[in-house]
């Protein structure tokens, strides 16, 4: 080109932004900070008038108080069982019928002596109970067999009542059919309810520490 606009020489006039653009866009992002800052202030202000922040750091206590708790509060196991009842082997049942029905003293005898229980006396109940037991039956021992042979008993019969006498022997027991007897627990029930009782038992757990 010629005339005023005609180029000479090896430079070039160089594009420059206009300032104003960046001056514009620099004052749309801090206006965005400040209200951004003004909000969260705002909603801070509201929750200490309001009382949400004393309870969000409430929850926070209690969390770390039940937390800490629970490893403190030990449970603990005890064997019990296994070694300290007595088998259905080692246990000697008479079997008494206080029933007017015939045949029920000797039915029973026969099916515990089939689950592993030793038999003793079959006959019928003395006069101290003969139709004077209401329920499935009683099962009377010492004192030394209530936690011992009579549990092992009851797994045989649900619902019996457990009774103790003065009788030294604690491995012979009685069981007294009453007029409620229908029949001994079903085996494969009876056998859970043994298990249970022969395993460990769990002890009670530690209370843990109030906050």
């Amino acid at each position: 080109m010629g005339g005023q606009y005609r180029i000479t020489g090896d430079k070039y006039p160089r594009m420059r932004r206009r300032r104003g653009r960046r001056r514009l866009v620099f004052l749309v992002v801090a206006s965005v900070t400040a209200l951004g800052l003004v909000g969260w202030g705002t909603l801070q202000l509201i929750d200490v008038f309001t009382g949400k922040g004393d309870k969000a750091t409430a929850a926070g206590t209690k969390g770390d108080c039940t937390s800490k708790a629970g490893p403190s509060a030990k449970a603990t196991t005890t064997s019990t069982a296994a070694g300290t009842l007595p088998r259905p082997g080692q246990i000697t049942v008479n079997v008494l019928n206080a029933t007017p029905r015939s045949g029920l003293a000797k039915q029973t005898a026969d099916e515990l002596k089939k689950r592993g229980f030793r038999i003793g006396d079959v006959g019928n109940a003395t006069a101290t109970y003969d139709k004077k037991v209401n329920g499935a039956g009683i099962l009377l021992g010492a004192k030394g067999a209530a936690q011992a042979a009579l549990p092992v008993l009851g797994t045989q019969l649900s619902g019996a009542e457990v009774k103790t006498d003065g009788r030294a022997q604690a491995d012979r027991v009685d069981l007294i059919i009453g007029t409620a007897f229908k029949s001994l627990a079903k085996k494969e029930d009876a056998d859970k309810a043994l298990a249970t009782l022969s395993g460990p038992q769990p002890a009670a757990s530690a209370s843990p520490k109030s906050c």
